[in-house]
């Protein structure tokens, strides 16, 4: 039997399908396992290259199985999809994530550590939390909207206005004093939890030096932005360059070509918005705060505030951040290889 030199896994909460190929491209492999005998299997085998989907639990079995020697690599799920044949099931998928990682030039996720695994799951959750406290926001301000009632801006002018309307007494002739006291407390509750968060966050951030870096040298980058630039990829050398590493974040506009004539469009939306949105609500508050200053970064935003908009400025130092983040992060990840 020829050796085998790459496995594919499809994996699931309780049963993984493994095909393994050998040098001639030939499938030599294909087995079932339960999620208590995979290792064991893997570990039989000779050291190969084993790829898996980038899914849930797959940076964890991706460390697992580097213990025992293979090489382990990712590929995101939306470039597998493109390389399968016939009918779904568990084997073709694995089929095909053994096709595109022989692909050329196919793009694979880097490995995280538990570490940086933790510290996302802080974002995660506060960011789970923050969509929560403004629905609650906006289901408050709809419910009072109804009775004639509108608000500025801002949880503030909401929660006082939200309280006037209780001490005028029209809530309790209509019943609805314990309603809006009862949402007054989930959004406490959720801004107080968010807090906590974003404290631990911040505990993080100045016990690291990256973090520290990005906080320090980029503009309208803070302890959550930087925080979240940091655990976002394994590795930011696995862009080219900047420009990649932007584009990935989502903060490049799409664009559309055919016959030699590229059309360029929006930012795109598929795209994980969490950190593209820190970074635009950082730059954001640097835009609004540039009053006369002269130095070259502000002379270059209020032109562009000029001669395009706001928002248009916001997004491009969203952009030149990311640019710089990844230079960052990519010489202080080289300097510590």
């Amino acid at each position: 039997m020829s050796k085998i030199t790459l496995i594919g896994i499809d994996t699931a909460k309780q049963v993984f399908h493994l095909v393994g190929i050998d040098q001639h491209g030939r499938y030599e492999l294909r087995q079932k396992r339960s999620r208590s005998k995979l290792l064991a299997t893997l570990a039989q085998r000779a050291p190969c290259e084993v790829v898996l989907e980038a899914c849930a639990a797959s940076h964890h079995w991706a460390r697992q199985i580097r213990a025992y020697g293979h090489r382990v690599r990712l590929i995101a799920p939306q470039h597998v999809t493109p390389y399968r044949r016939g009918q779904k099931n568990d084997y073709r998928d694995a089929e095909a994530i053994v096709s595109a990682a022989l692909s050329p030039g196919m793009h694979f996720v880097g490995v995280k550590g538990v570490e940086q695994q933790a510290e996302q799951a802080l974002h995660r959750v506060r960011s789970r939390l923050l969509s929560h406290r403004n629905a609650a926001a906006n289901e408050l301000r709809g419910l009072l909207g109804e009775y004639g009632y509108a608000f500025g801006k801002g949880l503030k002018s909401l929660r006082q206005g939200a309280i006037d309307f209780i001490d005028r007494g029209e809530a309790a002739d209509l019943g609805l004093s314990e309603l809006i006291r009862d949402v007054l407390e989930e959004l406490d509750g959720l801004e107080a939890r968010m807090k906590q968060y974003e404290s631990q966050v911040r505990q993080r951030v100045r016990q690291d030096e990256l973090s520290r870096s990005l906080r320090t040298e980029l503009a309208g980058v803070g302890a959550l932005s930087a925080s979240a630039l940091r655990v976002k990829v394994a590795d930011v050398r696995d862009f080219a360059n900047g420009r990649n590493f932007a584009a990935y974040l989502g903060l490049a506009p799409g664009h559309r070509g055919s016959g030699g004539a590229v059309r360029v469009g929006k930012l795109p939306r598929g795209r994980d918005r969490y950190v593209r949105q820190l970074l635009i609500h950082g730059a954001r508050s640097v835009v609004s705060r540039l009053g006369s200053k002269q130095d070259i970064q502000s002379r270059w935003l209020r032109a562009l505030v000029e001669r395009r908009s706001f928002n248009t400025a916001c997004v491009a130092l969203a952009h030149k951040n990311a640019r710089q983040a990844w230079a960052i992060l990519a010489r202080q990840q080289a300097l510590a290889a």
